[in-house]
C-alpha cells in the first residue's frame, strides 16, 4: 500500500504540477513578494538577552532578536517568499522596541543582538537566495543622541518642527534631523553605505520618506544606488501620500499605496463588496507598481478586521492573497499573516506564536507564491478588468503575448461570467483549483466560481479529455484492485487451512 501511495503522489507531482518557464531578463522589484518583520516582536532565538524585556507591557522590548529571524529563514523560504524587510536595528534609547529612537545609526541595537548576528543572517539569507531589506530612518534620532546633547551638534535638529502624524506613540521622543545641514546628509549617507558594504544587505526602505526635505531625498537615493545599482529603494509614507519629491525620484524602486491598502481591506472585510472597487481605485492611481500590504506594525490585523465580520479565516485570506499576488504591485505581508495572528494595535505586535496556524493557508501560501515566480504575466504584464457580476471580477495580464486570467468571486453565491477575446479551440486551465473552462457551443468561454472563492487560469489548446493524466490513474487504480483481489484470496486461504 506505501508503494502505491507513492506512485500517486509521484503521478500527481508529473501531471499536476505546472512546468517551469524560463525566467525574464528583467531583474526588478516586480519579482520580490517580501515578508515584513518587526524584529522585537518576531522571534526571541538568544533567551539571554532580558535586559529591557518586560512581556507585560505593550512599550518595551518583548524578546524579538536577529538571531530568532535566523532560525526561521527556512520557514519563511517554504512559504515563497524571496525578500525579508526588517524594522530598524540601529542602536535605540531604552524602551525603543520599534527602532525609531536612533541614538547610533552604525551600531546595532543590542536587544536585538550584534554586527556578527545581523551578518549571519544576511549570509543565511542569501544562501537561500532570500533578500535583506532593512528600514532605514532618515528624518528622526533620539533625544538623547549626540546631535541632540552635545552644543556643538545642535544646528543638526530642526527645534520647532512637528511630526504630522496621528496615533503614533514613538514621536515622542525623537528629535527631527535638520537634513539640509551637509554634515547630517553626509553622516546619513555614510551610514548607509556602511551597513552595505559591511553587512552586505540588498536594500532599505526609507521611513517617512515623505517627511524628507526633496534636496536630501533625492542626494540620499542617488548615492545609495551609485553604491550599488542593484540595491532596491522602497519609499514609506507617514502622512503625506501625494509627496511629489517621492514620485519623480527615478532611484525609488517601489512606493507604499495606502489608497490601495485601504480599498483591498474594504472589499475583502465584507462578503458581497465587488472587486472591480479596487480595481477602479488602481486606476486611478499614479502610483500602479507601488507596494501592496493589507496590515502591517501600527495597524489592526486584516484578519482582526474581516474576523468581526463573519468571514471565514481561510476563505478570505485566499481571496486577498490572489488579489494581491497576481495583480500589479510588490507584495509585502505582515509577520504571522500565514498563522493567520489576530489583534487591534498594540496587541497586533504580540511575538509570533509558531505552534498555532492552520496549515490550509500555509499551504496556499506556497501554492499561490510559487505560481508567481513561474509565470511572467503576474509579474510584468498588463492588467486590465475584463467583466464583473456583482462581487466577482475577471482580471487579464498579458506579457509577451501571454495572457492569464484572474477571477475572484467575493459574492455570496456562485456567479459566471463571460470571458471574450479567447481563441476558438482553447480552453482555460485553473491552477488553483484546477478548474477546467471550455469553449461552449455558442463559441463563448464561460467562468463559474463558487461563492467565495478564486482561481488562476491560463490558456492552452483544447486536448479533450487528458488521457495522459487518466491513463496512469486508471492503471493505478486498476493495480489497486487487482492487489486487494490478491490479498484477499490469501487471507481466505489461510483461514481454510486454520480451521
Amino acid at each position: 500500500m506505501k508503494k502505491i501511495s507513492m506512485l500517486i503522489i509521484a503521478i500527481f507531482v508529473i501531471y499536476i504540477v505546472p512546468l517551469g518557464q524560463v525566467s525574464a531578463e528583467e531583474s526588478d522589484m516586480n519579482e520580490e513578494i517580501i515578508y515584513s518583520i518587526f524584529v522585537d516582536r518576531f522571534n526571541n532565538g538568544n533567551h539571554a538577552i532580558t535586559e529591557q524585556v518586560r512581556l507585560d507591557d505593550p512599550n518595551a522590548y518583548h524578546g524579538g532578536d536577529l538571531e530568532g529571524i535566523t532560525l526561521k529563514l527556512d520557514d519563511i523560504k517554504q512559504l515563497g517568499f524571496t525578500a525579508i524587510a526588517l524594522s530598524p536595528i540601529f542602536e535605540n534609547a531604552p524602551d525603543g522596541y520599534h527602532g525609531y529612537w536612533v541614538e547610533d545609526f552604525f551600531e546595532v541595537e543590542e536587544q536585538f543582538g550584534t554586527i556578527d548576528d545581523l551578518k549571519k543572517l544576511v549570509e543565511e539569507a542569501h544562501e537561500r537566495d532570500l533578500k535583506v531589506i532593512l528600514e532605514f530612518t532618515p528624518n528622526y534620532v533620539s533625544n538623547n543622541h549626540p546631535a541632540v546633547t552635545d552644543p556643538v551638534n545642535q544646528d543638526w535638529i530642526l527645534p520647532d518642527a512637528t511630526i504630522d502624524t496621528e496615533g503614533a506613540t514613538w514621536t515622542d521622543q525623537v528629535a527631527v534631523l535638520n537634513q539640509d545641514h551637509p554634515e547630517v546628509a553626509a553622516m546619513l549617507m555614510e551610514a548607509a553605505a556602511y551597513w552595505l558594504e559591511e553587512v552586505n544587505i540588498d536594500g532599505y526602505k526609507i521611513h517617512a520618506a515623505d517627511q524628507t526635505t526633496p534636496g536630501f531625498l533625492a542626494e540620499f537615493t542617488a548615492h545609495v544606488k551609485n553604491l550599488n545599482p542593484n540595491t532596491y529603494i522602497i519609499a514609506d509614507l507617514l502622512s503625506d501620500q501625494e509627496a511629489e519629491h517621492v514620485y519623480v525620484d527615478p532611484h525609488i524602486d517601489a512606493i507604499e499605496n495606502t489608497a490601495m491598502y485601504e480599498s483591498i481591506i474594504d472589499v475583502f472585510a465584507e462578503v458581497d463588496n465587488p472587486v472591480s472597487d479596487i480595481y477602479d481605485v488602481w486606476e486611478s492611481q499614479r502610483n500602479k507598481d507601488g507596494y501592496v500590504y493589507v496590515d502591517d506594525a501600527f495597524t489592526d490585523r486584516f484578519t482582526q478586521k474581516f474576523s468581526v465580520n463573519g468571514r471565514n479565516t481561510l476563505t478570505t485570506w485566499q481571496l486577498a492573497l490572489t488579489y494581491m499576488l497576481t495583480t500589479p504591485g510588490v507584495p509585502i505581508l505582515f509577520q504571522g499573516s500565514e498563522i493567520p495572528m489576530y489583534g487591534e494595535f498594540p496587541n497586533n505586535q504580540r511575538l509570533v506564536d509558531f505552534n498555532s496556524g492552520e496549515e490550509e493557508i500555509k499551504e496556499f501560501y506556497t501554492r499561490i507564491t510559487s505560481m508567481k515566480e513561474e509565470f511572467l504575466p503576474l509579474k510584468y504584464g498588463d492588467f486590465e478588468l475584463i467583466s464583473s457580476d456583482r462581487g466577482m471580477s475577471i482580471f487579464k495580464r498579458t506579457y509577451q503575448e501571454e495572457s492569464m486570467y484572474i477571477a475572484i468571486n467575493n459574492d455570496s453565491e456562485s456567479r459566471a461570467i463571460t470571458v471574450p477575446g479567447i481563441e476558438a479551440g482553447s480552453q482555460l486551465r485553473g491552477l488553483l483549483g484546477d478548474n477546467l473552462v471550455r469553449e461552449q457551443d455558442n463559441g463563448e468561454y464561460k467562468v463559474s466560481m463558487a461563492r467565495e472563492a478564486a482561481e488562476v487560469f491560463i490558456v492552452e489548446e483544447n486536448s479533450g479529455l487528458n488521457w495522459g493524466f487518466i491513463t496512469p490513474i486508471v492503471g493505478v487504480f486498476l493495480l489497486f484492485v487487482f492487489g486487494v483481489i490478491i490479498l484477499s484470496r490469501k487471507q481466505r486461504k489461510n483461514g481454510t487451512v486454520q480451521k
